[in-house]
């Protein structure tokens, strides 16, 4: 039986941040090519500042060790800059766990914000507070540094991530007055709003423990018991099935296979040949947007 990093091909490399941490390793990386200003230094002060804010301050009660700080990065594009001091951008967050017994990461949360506006004065510190609104950028950075957390917490103990989403909730709450894009129910069906609704929508529970089933149960134990694994992650797609069939537009299943339809692809383009064509019926109509499938019922 070969161990899970020999077939699985990495999908997600991290950097080194280069700010010291404490729950958080945020690489995080600007690109404002599309911006023209003569003060380029703006942008390198941005990224220092956001890195310094997601990995220096202490989110939990809990004591981290270095190597056990979570992987996450955060790629921010800046498409304008209205006025000196304001921009519009989108921005990619990526987070990362490693699997136990391997040299592998697992994609965790592969989500695509399009809806980031706000405002940065060089030099100028990072004001957050859980309990109001203060900046758009800090509350969005907040709010994404818990769902980051959520995430992680929710794929080692089932639910585990429900104090930090919880918190992620409060930020939304908190934005509402803001009138500012992202934070509202109404627009946009894959905005903050939304992920954080589905992620605490009783209806969608299953999506939360097949987390914990997915990397705990079955990742993590892959190098001993692989077609055990493989059974108990058909298991949770058909858990995710169960949901999408609720919800098709979920933002909580598309964020789902947009971190894992890779990697679902190498796990099953091998073991039993009936698990294999059950994981690929469920994946090619809940997921039917991809081709990375076609490789599972492919005959070996």
């Amino acid at each position: 039986m070969r161990s899970l990093h020999f077939f699985l091909v990495p999908v997600f490399v991290m950097g080194v941040t280069v700010a010291h941490g404490q729950e958080l390793n945020c690489k995080v990386t600007i690109n404002a090519d599309q911006i023209q200003t003569s003060d380029r230094g703006i942008f390198k002060d941005m990224e220092r500042a956001i890195a310094n804010f997601m990995n220096t301050r202490k989110w939990t009660n809990d004591t981290y060790k270095n190597y056990e700080r979570i992987n996450c990065s955060l790629f921010l594009n800046i498409s304008q800059m209205p006025s000196i001091g304001s921009f519009q951008a989108s921005a990619q967050i990526t987070v990362a766990r490693p699997v136990y017994n391997s040299n592998y990461e697992t994609v965790l949360l592969n989500f695509a914000d399009r809806e980031w506006e706000f405002e940065y004065i060089e030099s100028l510190p990072l004001e957050y507070n859980d309990n109001a609104y203060i900046s758009n950028l800090t509350s969005m950075l907040a709010y994404y540094a818990y769902i980051i957390l959520g995430m992680d917490y929710d794929s080692f103990s089932e639910r585990g991530g429900d104090p930090f989403f919880q918190s992620a909730l409060m930020v939304v709450n908190n934005a509402q007055s803001s009138n500012r894009a992202g934070w509202q129910s109404i627009g946009s069906t894959r905005n903050r709003y939304n992920l954080i609704e589905n992620i605490n929508n009783p209806q969608m529970a299953e999506m939360r423990k097949s987390m914990y089933r997915y990397h705990r149960l079955a990742l993590d134990t892959f190098d001993k018991s692989p077609d055990e694994s493989r059974q108990t992650i058909l298991n949770v797609l058909k858990a995710v099935r169960n949901v999408w069939q609720i919800y098709p537009s979920s933002i909580f299943v598309i964020t789902f296979f947009d971190a894992k339809s890779a990697e679902l692809a190498n796990i099953f383009s091998e073991g039993n040949l009936n698990v294999r064509r059950e994981a690929y019926d469920i994946l090619s109509v809940v997921d039917a947007k991809r081709n990375a499938y076609q490789k599972i019922i492919e005959t070996k």
